[in-house]
């Protein structure tokens, strides 16, 4: 019975870990390749004399990439702790 609830809970835990990553793939995908899409019309809007472009391939693409990384490890944190949790209330 052990086995199978640990065998259940890594299972949810490795689908969960997917779900996350292959959904901040996807918002990692828009932000990279949408600005540089529309690169031309955001270059009509400056920010201290520079396109907006230039911003955010300068500063918000690698910024959001932080803010990515920072979203994916407090969610897989909050999982490894209930995975944790879900261990102890087995043993």
């Amino acid at each position: 019975m052990i086995q199978a609830t640990q065998t259940t809970s890594q299972t949810g835990y490795w689908r969960r870990n997917l779900l996350w990553i292959a959904g901040l793939s996807g918002v990692w995908c828009l932000v990279a390749f949408v600005p540089a899409y529309f690169a031309l019309e955001l270059n009509d809007f400056f920010i201290f004399g520079w396109p907006f472009a230039f911003w955010m391939g300068a500063f918000g693409a690698p910024l959001f990439f932080l803010l990515i990384v920072g979203v994916y490890a407090w969610c897989m944190g909050r999982t490894d702790r209930d995975l944790r949790a879900a261990k102890k209330e087995v043993e």
